[in-house]
């Protein structure tokens, strides 16, 4: 049996990324920069050969996949349980002005009124295995999606305890995971591939 992969794409940069504002569920578009590293990544994922694109609905993630579906011919299915962590009254603030207002939900990363990191796991990660229910074997699914959401999604699909997922680092603009099907499940075959590393502009926890 040919072994399923799955590609976990992060949008291309905002402006609110490079602002260092939190996005959330908030539907930011890519900036000019954003758009230019969709386009370089999507020349590089598409002689990945895939097989199936499945996006957030969330314009940044959306235009992100859209760049490579132009170059593969693939239609773009999107799921709305893969758009960002959901952030409350954070979103729109900096990180400077979370730190200030909130200082004791910044220390455990819990942002008021928002989602908790095993509610973006369970929700992302469902997502996900709803889409590798439908790939063929051999098949190439690329997603395009979040920071924070891919991230624990990927910890969720890997079976990973909620203890560790902070040991896996986050996503920068634009650039991708690899997860492979092993015998025993879900393999982690690379991360934050792309481009050589680039400082993580994200919701996601630093």
């Amino acid at each position: 049996m040919s072994r399923r992969r799955l590609v976990l794409w992060r949008h291309g940069r905002t402006s609110w990324n490079m602002e260092n504002r939190f996005q959330g569920k908030t539907d930011i578009a890519l900036d000019e920069v954003g758009v230019a590293q969709a386009e370089r990544a999507a020349r590089l994922l598409a002689a990945l050969e895939p097989t199936a694109i499945i996006a957030s609905p969330l314009q940044r993630a959306a235009r992100t996949a859209q760049a490579l579906a132009a170059r593969t011919g693939l239609p773009v299915a999107h799921d709305p349980d893969l758009v960002e962590r959901d952030g409350g009254e954070w979103e729109g603030l900096t990180g400077a002005e979370i730190r200030a207002r909130y200082p004791a939900e910044h220390a455990i990363w819990q942002p008021p009124g928002g989602e908790t990191g095993a509610e973006v796991a369970k929700r992302v990660g469902g997502a996900l295995e709803r889409a590798v229910d439908g790939l063929a074997d051999g098949g190439l699914l690329v997603v395009a999606s979040h920071g924070a959401a891919l991230r624990l999604g990927m910890c969720h699909l890997l079976g990973l305890p909620e203890e560790f997922w902070e040991r896996i680092g986050g996503l920068s603009n634009c650039c991708w995971t690899v997860l492979a099907e092993g015998r025993h499940g879900w393999r982690l075959i690379d991360h934050n591939a792309g481009t050589l590393p680039e400082p993580v502009l994200s919701d996601d926890r630093a």
